[in-house]
């Protein structure tokens, strides 16, 4: 329940965290109550991809750098057409919003969509609550919303938990539609869509790829209806645990030894297809500034990332699978967090982390380069044979 109040800095707002800790602030955005997972992201910038990347779907983002807002909101920068966050908390709001490309600020547009924040609080404290405690439900209430605590702690004990939660069909494009290839066609792409950022086929469409985006429901005859030279599994939101039509259409896709990509969700995906499992992380990674090795050159990129769950997969061995051997290729340096797996018999593999990275860094950009490189030599191949 959300409603539009001008002067929202001057109401006061409460998050309620579900073990009982409170913060007390103003209202940001919209005046209401919203509920959501509570995490937190450590980008200094790129508020605005953040803040429409529909992986943060059910999930109330907090921001760790201390002024949010600097530059303002403008119409070329959003990853889609909303803002997916169900909540936003932030320390201190920026005053003016100064950027040649803002055409609003960034209050104005989480007013305008109706999304309840909360300004003013500490922070720091709550960022590292979270890391101590782990991701937890979180309500925010301002205006008319406020209640005792004791109510609002039950209300925010009472949401589901994002454990378990199906979410990645609530997010994804319900037709089809095409990107094209910028410059010369090479190659064509069937992307399912479990939550795809907007910049992910625009960075295929810049390398020639004519990108057939597909719902979340698209079956592999689906898939095969656009005649793909490689197939590409997206990033979203939600449980891994819950996505067994995915799987089954990847696990179709390695049988037909296709070029297969994905990223986030896609690479959790290809876990489960592998027959590796999934698992919560305690409260997971988020942010531009993460640090992974890729393990097929020992090159450390600088990467974003916006995952709560991870792939369980042997970091020490070579797997076998029943779409040939597979390892892990891309580690978290922080904490050994599977971050990328591939196959080394056929043409598939996946990352943990968002190469396409409109906000930055470019660091792992290689990867579509690698994705069209497979597409390259299963069309000679096929020529061949």
């Amino acid at each position: 329940m959300t409603t539009s109040t001008r002067g929202a800095a001057k109401v006061p707002a409460v998050l309620v965290l579900e073990d009982g800790r409170t913060f007390s602030g103003r209202a940001y955005g919209a005046v209401g109550e919203t509920f959501g997972e509570a995490v937190f992201s450590t980008g200094m910038s790129g508020y605005q991809e953040t803040l429409t990347d529909p992986s943060y779907h059910r999930q109330v983002v907090v921001m760790t750098a201390p002024h949010v807002g600097n530059t303002g909101v403008n119409d070329e920068d959003p990853e889609s057409g909303r803002i997916w966050v169900s909540g936003y908390v932030v320390r201190d709001p920026a005053r003016v919003s100064s950027n040649w490309r803002a055409t609003r600020t960034l209050d104005e547009e989480l007013e305008r969509q109706g999304v309840v924040g909360i300004s003013g609080i500490d922070t720091r404290a709550l960022t590292r609550h979270l890391r101590e405690r782990g991701a937890m439900r979180v309500g925010i209430f301002s205006g008319d919303a406020v209640a005792p605590e004791a109510e609002l702690l039950s209300r925010v004990q009472a949401q589901p938990q994002m454990k378990g939660a199906n979410l990645y069909a609530e997010v994804a494009t319900k037709e089809p539609y095409v990107v094209p290839a910028i410059g010369e066609k090479k190659f064509t792409v069937a992307a399912v869509d479990l939550g795809i950022k907007g910049m992910t086929p625009h960075r295929m469409a810049e390398r020639g790829i004519e990108v057939h985006v597909l719902p979340a429901t698209a079956t592999a005859e689906d898939v095969y209806a656009v005649n793909p030279d490689g197939v590409f599994f997206s990033n979203g939101p939600g449980d891994p645990a819950t996505a067994d039509g995915p799987v089954a259409v990847m696990q179709a896709v390695l049988e037909r030894r296709t070029p297969l990509f994905g990223i986030c969700f896609g690479n959790q995906i290809l876990g489960r297809a592998l027959g590796f499992g999934t698992y919560k992380l305690k409260y997971g990674h988020r942010g531009i500034n993460q640090p992974v090795q890729d393990r097929t050159t020992g090159k450390v990129e600088v990467t974003a990332h916006n995952h709560g769950f991870a792939v369980d997969a042997p970091l020490d061995k070579v797997s076998d699978t029943p779409y040939g051997r597979a390892e892990v290729s891309h580690v978290c340096l922080n904490d050994n967090v599977v971050e990328g797996l591939r196959l080394l018999d056929q043409p598939a593999f996946s990352v943990q982390y968002h190469p396409e990275a409109a906000a930055g860094p470019h660091d792992a950009a290689y990867l579509f380069d690698r994705f069209t490189s497979l597409m390259s030599t299963a069309q000679m191949e096929a020529e061949r044979a």
